[in-house]
């Protein structure tokens, strides 16, 4: 996951000024060195590192941090609200213009996923009611127009093309277009290219002059680090960017890109690509960002994917069903549905205060989920509803019909009745309003120690 190599140095480093009762300047400064190591490591700028380092150290030695009662988690919450500056203090919001359509350009070298986060981006702003239009103006990339044809489809979005006409009319004809046709936003997939050249930045700046874009997106692959950075500060330099769309923040990266643009050049970054699918991008909070940096979870963006992803009225029916203590396999199959679409469970478990250090020893295989689901898809639509019946040779059918073995379908069936009686127990305490309480939001109602061990999914 992101940041997973930088978050484990620094809890590391925390973890030696916490055994500490007192704080003097020794410790802070022997912390601050091994924080920009990890910052370092993490692929940061090395100005940005040290100016970041220095000024931690600065508040840090104060006298309210020296006499607290808990010094190390003052200088922690210090390194909050410092890594939270450095990625730009708060969310930066899209710049619409007063008089459609608003015109969003988007640029960024070959291969960072600029068509596939013009879609995505297409499709949030969809689902919040605009009516947005994708323009092919890449006509150099074998089969561009066909990519952004096909996941334009995919998002339910119009695209508009001229074939291989020149870019810079194609961006003045769409414009036009959506004026007629009501899209109130136009999405501008410009052409990249393997390095920054001047014939790539010559059309842009035509582009650019000819539509005057409300805002200017630079699409960075995350993994670049360093790389990322410098490309973001080329495309600044001869475009002024307006935003940067940072990719790929689900995979292995180190985070030197993400904590290093803004300070680099001057632009926050507005949304983070979070998976392969169209769904995963989120607006980017530093603050939250900064949070699961340090371990500390992102309750907020689990609470927002849960609520844009899942199906309220599903969630709504589960959870009467817990209410009336009705839990069944047709409900676990559905509640496996739902967390499916929140994307990787490695990622929504991380969003849990406290549970990013716990996933370091834990296997967690998104993949376990679709065997579990076979189980109880070999079940009948009787087994299902009704797990009692169940006996020894249903549980062989069962497992030789889903490929599992008979110990694991008993271990689910176990599960399912540890879930019933929990839900039992926690229906005979206090009022219904109060035990609502008690339910994992947007998660279909499933309550959290259904999960398993800890929180954990049951497997």
């Amino acid at each position: 996951m992101a940041f997973e190599g930088l978050a484990d140095k620094l809890s590391n480093a925390f973890k030696k000024l916490k055994g500490k009762g007192k704080l003097n300047e020794n410790d802070v400064k022997q912390a601050m060195r091994e924080v920009r190591l990890a910052l370092l490591e993490a692929d940061v700028n090395y100005k940005v590192a040290k100016d970041f380092t220095n000024k931690v150290t600065e508040r840090a030695v104060g006298q309210d941090v020296m006499e607290s009662l808990t010094p190390a988690q003052m200088v922690i919450k210090i390194v909050d609200e410092e890594l939270t500056a450095l990625m730009g203090g708060e969310n930066e919001r899209l710049n619409f213009a007063s008089k459609p359509p608003t015109v969003i350009m988007m640029c960024g070298l070959q291969g960072s996923g600029k068509t596939t986060h013009s879609a995505k981006l297409a499709k949030m702003l969809k689902a919040q009611n605009h009516r947005p239009m994708l323009v092919a103006c890449d006509i150099y990339r074998p089969a561009a127009i066909d990519q952004l044809k096909v996941v334009g489809a995919k998002a339910e979005v119009p695209v508009f093309e001229m074939g291989t006409e020149n870019p810079v009319k194609i961006a003045k004809e769409a414009v036009r277009h959506a004026k007629d046709y009501g899209n109130d936003v136009v999405i501008l997939d410009t052409a990249g290219r393997l390095h920054i050249d001047e014939e790539l930045m010559n059309e842009l700046k035509n582009i650019k002059a000819e539509v005057n874009p409300d805002e200017i997106l630079l699409v960075i692959d995350s993994m670049t680090g360093q790389d990322a950075v410098n490309v973001a500060k080329s495309f600044n330099e001869l475009l002024e960017i307006t935003g940067v769309i940072l990719t790929k923040l689900d995979g292995d990266t180190r985070g030197g890109a993400a904590l290093s643009v803004k300070a680099v050049t001057g632009k926050p970054i507005k949304f983070a690509g979070t998976g392969e699918k169209l769904d995963d991008i989120e607006v980017f909070h530093p603050d939250r960002m900064a949070s699961r940096i340090l371990g500390m979870g992102d309750v907020l963006t689990l609470i927002e994917d849960a609520q844009n992803k899942l199906d309220e009225k599903k969630a709504e029916e589960m959870a009467q069903k817990i209410m009336n203590n009705r839990l069944d396999f047709n409900d676990l199959n559905e509640q496996f549905n739902q967390i499916k679409k929140m994307g990787p469970l490695k990622g929504i478990l991380s969003k849990i205060p406290g549970m990013g250090k716990q996933l370091d020893d834990v296997d967690v295989d998104d993949r376990q989920i679709d065997c579990l689901q076979a189980i109880i898809l070999s079940m009948t639509p009787e087994e299902r509803s009704n797990p009692s019946i169940i006996n020894p040779s249903r549980k062989r059918r069962i497992a030789a019909g889903s490929g599992r073995t008979v110990e694991e379908v008993n271990r689910l069936l176990k599960q399912l009745e540890q879930m019933q009686k929990m839900i039992k127990q926690m229906n005979g305490k206090g009022s219904k309003k109060r035990r609502k309480k008690n339910l994992l939001p947007g998660l279909g109602g499933m309550p959290m120690g259904g999960m398993g061990n800890g929180g954990m999914p049951p497997f």
